[in-house]
């Protein structure tokens, strides 16, 4: 290995460190030094794994051309190299930016590409997570059955696998789904079954994202008390997270609450008129 190889690994390691953190412009630091190492060096492999991070980075950070650049050029060398499972990969990548632009007919183009080439390869964990995305698309285009069964499919795998949060994913895109659908009683189902594994796995962001679809459910079944209980759980973790929707839901919360307490003060006169 030339200095050029250890210090790009080093860099790449250190981007990891920083993007795991929610540190990106700590992370593209790193990540563009080593690719200058890597320019020099001319070595193909590791140019595919920092211009993968750096199409990573980019992608989060919601710079979509300058992602698709580097996904493009991952996808040229990986070809090159004659590596299918880490075109599969790309191709899904690629795929995911044009899903978070909303050109859902793109985004599924290169799903189809993408679960071709890991049918091939056998990338079952790869393929159960492209599972998911294909229910998304399918979602978001309005097609829910279509939509549930590839969320099936992905469930099924993710079994299959022993990946559990991948498990507690699907029962809840399924129960989201079935929210669109107006079938709450199905939807609180499935979501309750995905917030009792994440508290198993003690991942609190993935209980969170149940709880937060099972409010959705209560407050249109007029259980608000419910709703609200929930809903300060979840205003709780984007707290301790910081998370974007910080803002959101606790106005929300406040508006549930309020509409809970009107509820609950209707009651009592009706009550007292009785």
């Amino acid at each position: 290995m030339t200095l050029r190889n250890g210090l790009s690994e080093e860099l790449n390691r250190q981007g990891n460190e920083h993007f795991s953190r929610g540190h990106y412009t700590e992370a593209y630091t790193c990540y563009a030094k080593a690719l200058e190492c890597d320019r020099l060096s001319g070595d193909r492999r590791a140019l595919v794994a920092t211009l993968g991070n750096l199409g990573n980075i980019c992608a989060v950070s919601g710079r979509r051309d300058s992602a698709q650049a580097h996904y493009q050029e991952v996808l040229e060398l990986q070809k090159i190299l004659g590596d299918e499972k880490g075109i599969g990969t790309t191709l899904a990548n690629l795929g995911n930016l044009r899903a978070d632009a909303g050109e859902w007919d793109r985004a599924r183009a290169y799903y189809l590409e993408a679960m071709d080439l890991m049918t091939k390869t056998r990338d079952e964990a790869a393929e159960a997570v492209l599972l998911s995305d294909l229910g998304f698309v399918a979602r978001e285009t309005g097609d829910c059955e279509e939509a549930i069964r590839c969320y099936e499919r992905s469930l099924a795998l993710m079994r299959r696998l022993g990946n559990l949060a991948g498990v507690a994913d699907a029962w809840r895109m399924i129960g989201r789904t079935y929210v669109m659908q107006k079938r709450y009683q199905e939807a609180i189902a499935c979501c309750q079954t995905s917030q009792s594994i994440a508290e198993r796995l003690r991942d609190e962001l993935r209980t969170g994202g149940a709880r937060y679809v099972l409010v959705q459910c209560y407050e249109e079944l007029g259980q608000l008390q419910e709703a609200v209980d929930l809903l300060e759980q979840v205003v709780c973790m984007d707290r301790k997270y910081r998370l974007p929707k910080l803002e959101e839901n606790t106005q929300r919360l406040n508006l549930l609450r309020l509409r809970l307490a009107g509820s609950t003060q209707s009651q009592t006169s009706r009550g007292m008129s009785a």
